[in-house]
């Protein structure tokens, strides 16, 4: 489903103006050690697949069901690999409507189901090495992201932190 029952209430009553959207990303990865990417329809550039959390959802069901609703993959979240958002999270749509999103990112391990791109969300799915990440349109979010969880695999990564605290008495 490309935008949920919650978000159309929103965009309803703010319009296009940008939103802070909670999300969460499926890491799956075949036997090959080969990572999940699907190309999006919003853009045509590739991503993991994912989406926004549902009011009420718990964040690890809401991976379970965007890998499904995007894949038709059935997957486990077998680790949270961190939270991040920030400037290369931030999301134009075609129609205009723009988000920022934090996303939760779980590794997951497959279960069952077979493989296919829904053609509205995202146009095609396939698994690629993760040294072909560089060579993948990836949107700005995947490239600022994916390379380093795949080489992170199974474990969790903090970004630098860029805020810091004024210096007192500034």
């Amino acid at each position: 489903m490309p935008i949920s029952e919650y978000l159309q209430r929103l965009r309803s009553r703010v319009g296009s103006s940008l939103l802070l959207v909670p999300s969460v990303t499926g890491l799956v990865y075949d036997g090959a050690g080969r990572v999940l990417l699907v190309r999006h329809s919003n853009g045509g550039v590739w991503v993991a697949p994912g989406g926004a959390i549902d009011p009420d959802e718990p964040p690890q069901d809401a991976v379970v069901r965007e890998v499904w609703e995007e894949t038709g993959l059935h997957v486990e979240p077998t680790a949270l690999c961190g939270t991040f958002s920030g400037p290369d999270f931030r999301v134009v749509y075609a129609n205009g409507d723009e988000c920022t999103y934090v996303m939760t990112v779980f590794e997951c391990r497959r279960l069952g189901g077979r493989l296919r791109a829904d053609q509205v969300e995202t146009l095609e799915a396939r698994f690629v090495e993760p040294s072909e990440l560089a060579t993948v349109e990836l949107s700005q979010w995947a490239k600022s992201l994916l390379p380093a969880l795949a080489r992170r695999r199974g474990r969790a990564w903090i970004p630098p932190v860029r805020w810091h605290p004024p210096e007192e008495g500034a």
